[in-house]
């Protein structure tokens, strides 16, 4: 056996040790053969660096030393999911996805990892690109970090798609957390506070050989791609298991919503005696064509939803309650609290969330609370301890007027919250609109910061978003802690703001329902800002994903002379009001038709005859109703979809007949 021969026969034999040892759980050597094995590997490539290949196990040691991470767009949105919190929700859930379709269906359920969402990319078996979530359309490139965990595959074995991608989730087992605390204790440092949280630094960490110290792992649950083994998602986890992927066995079908009940319950008992956290049950249809015909809200998919299990709860003192008022003028209620740990961390301050809720619970300053992490994320007060009251106590009164401008606060019919109505004047609300128009998902303005605006509004130099691209530098330099960099670095940073595109300026505006991905919906469909100014709510309601709030709101913020006055004054100030986002119609052949796409296709996937409809004018509908012009009907189609067609009389167009159609 030669020297490269020799190289092979190492990589498969350490790739498949690995493999029985970090995925399957059955070790086959010792530690000591494998260390022997990799050393003499290291040692052959080192003397043979013509033989290099990036997925090598001698890679997964770590060693690089990375610049920063680049932020890459997903080739599939990698969206959150909903919560839920109940039965009856969950029942609610069922009832809203049987009325989408009139086929039966099983669901798959899955435990709720506490760790870090990630996306790979395998091509010809390899991993080529690992993701983070980010905002869901574009994530930071981990890849180098993430081939540092043993138990994900850098190659695949078996037969599998040419490319693909699997998402999981990456996180710290509990016992890894306790053995890495054990020397950071020693060493006189701060212990970490919870697995979730080390996960994730751990994943951003750009020195890749301290990554691979951190003994992260990783379990996969969703496959994606235009050629995977079936339409089914348990049975495609099934094949990803054979590939060489570490797929969770905890996973169950059911078919109907109460045995999914009982799952959840069942692990709600025995979450704790797991080696890992988990904080609720992913429920999915197992369905994929049906997934794909339910399609997406603007922030989650239809057809999955989580259950979380109920939160951790502690007690402590509220020693005052204080209120916030945000940049749309709602004031929150403030718990200011005796320090208390919750889930890893300190809790100093908690949400009231209204006055509803104070006087629900009936919760006084003084008073023994107790606190838990909405959503496991945002501490707030859930229950007050009664009997350790004091006797002299006197019920909360909720403030009448703004805790900053002293305006009479209102409060709409309907609306759980307060809101001082000062927005042209109340200090934190514009302070409020300056720092999401400046933050990062919006105008991204480099040297421009909270303590830098308030000083700017506090001189007098900007009341009006629209100002900041009035300044000068004789304007900025006589202000404090500005001396003549930072006001260069700062004037540079809003000029180079001009360039940032249409829909971060739209979203930058504030307009309230109106978030990153609204923004870009409205500015992908409406191309100007002039052609979203004119539209009424029917027109916005039109606009796939956007909702009879969202279009109120728009149209409400637009009915404004403040608001139009401000636009005009960004445009003369040369900020981008027109869409740059691909004009992807090439034609109008199927202008104003609703199509429902359905079963197997021979010459292109599902997402491909989706995104041609589109590109013709048509819009894609999950369900056969009467206003459906034709059903794109593949091999496999639903027999019950079938049958209801029939009965409406809606036309099947198989596959041929469609692209002659758009042709």
């Amino acid at each position: 056996m030669n020297e490269k021969e020799r190289i092979e026969f190492l990589r498969k034999e350490l790739a498949d040790h690995n493999h029985s040892y970090y995925v399957l759980d059955t070790p086959s050597i010792s530690d000591f053969e494998f260390d022997k094995l990799l050393t003499e590997l290291q040692g052959l490539e080192n003397k043979n660096p013509d033989l290099f290949d990036a997925n090598s196990p001698t890679q997964r040691v770590g060693g690089n030393v990375l610049e920063a991470f680049k932020t890459v767009k997903h080739k599939y949105r990698m969206l959150s999911l909903g919560n839920t919190y109940s039965a009856e929700d969950l029942h609610d859930f069922d009832t809203r996805l049987r009325k989408l379709t009139d086929d039966d269906f099983d669901y798959v359920c899955e435990l709720k990892y506490d760790g870090v969402s990630i996306s790979l990319t395998y091509e010809n078996g390899e991993l080529k690109q690992a993701l983070t979530r980010g905002d869901g359309t574009q994530g930071d490139d981990v890849t180098e970090n993430v081939k540092t965990i043993k138990s994900i595959p850098l190659k695949l074995k078996g037969n599998y798609p040419d490319r693909f991608e699997i998402r999981g989730e990456i996180f710290l087992p509990i016992a890894g957390l306790e053995n890495m605390n054990e020397v950071r204790i020693e060493q006189g440092l701060e212990p970490y506070a919870n697995p979730r949280n080390t996960a994730s630094g751990s994943l951003k960490l750009l020195d890749t050989k301290e990554v691979a110290n951190r003994p992260l792992d990783c379990y996969l649950y969703y496959l994606l791609g235009d050629n995977l083994p079936s339409n089914n998602h348990y049975n495609n986890l099934q094949k990803a298991k054979e590939w060489g992927f570490k797929i969770p066995s905890e996973i169950e079908k059911y078919s109907t919503i109460d045995d999914v009940l009982r799952f959840i319950n069942s692990w709600d008992e025995k979450r704790h005696d797991l080696p890992y956290e988990i904080d609720g049950i992913v429920i999915k249809i197992n369905n994929i064509d049906l997934q794909e015909e339910m399609g997406f809200t603007a922030k989650s998919p239809r057809w999955a939803i989580s259950y979380k299990f109920k939160a951790e709860q502690v007690s402590t003192t509220l020693n005052e309650i204080t209120y916030q008022v945000g940049r749309t003028g709602a004031i929150t209620p403030v718990a200011n609290l005796a320090p208390v740990q919750l889930a890893g961390t300190t809790v100093k301050r908690a949400s009231l969330h209204n006055a509803d809720q104070i006087a629900k619970l009936d919760i006084r300053e003084g008073d023994k609370v107790f606190v838990e992490k909405g959503g496991e994320i945002i501490p707030k007060v859930v229950g007050v301890e009664l009997k350790d009251r004091d006797l002299f106590s006197q019920p909360t009164a909720y403030i009448s007027k703004c805790p900053s401008c002293t305006t009479d606060l209102v409060r709409k019919e309907g609306d759980a919250k307060h809101y001082c109505p000062n927005n042209e004047s109340c200090p934190p609300q514009i302070k409020g609109k300056f720092e999401h128009f400046i933050s990062r998902k919006a105008m991204n303005i480099d040297g421009l910061g909270g303590e830098t605006i308030e000083l700017l509004i506090q001189e007098g130099l900007i009341s009006e978003i629209s100002d900041l691209y009035l300044l000068k530098k004789e304007d900025v330099l006589p202000l404090d802690r500005i001396a003549e960099k930072s006001a260069d670095n700062l004037l540079l940073g809003i000029e180079a703001s001009k360039k940032i595109p249409f829909e971060r300026v739209l979203f930058g505006l504030g307009i309230r329902y109106v978030g990153e991905t609204v923004a870009k919906i409205l500015a992908k469909h409406f191309k100007t800002i002039d052609t979203l100014f004119t539209a009424d709510i029917e027109t916005l309601v039109a606009v796939d994903e956007i909702g009879d709030k969202i279009a109120e709101s728009v149209v409400l913020y637009f009915s404004k002379q403040k608001n139009i006055d401000l636009v005009a004054a960004l445009k003369n100030s040369e900020l981008q009001f027109v869409s740059a986002i691909e004009d992807t119609i090439k034609s109008e052949h199927l202008k104003g038709m609703k199509i429902v796409v359905s079963g197997v296709f021979e010459k292109y996937s599902r997402a491909d005859l989706k995104k041609m409809i589109e590109e013709h004018g048509g819009k894609n509908v999950g369900s056969i109703s009467k206003s459906t012009t034709f059903v794109l009907a593949g091999e496999n189609m639903g027999p019950s979809k079938k049958e209801k067609a029939e009965s409406l009389g809606i036309p099947l167009v198989n596959e041929n007949k469609f692209l002659a159609k758009i042709s």
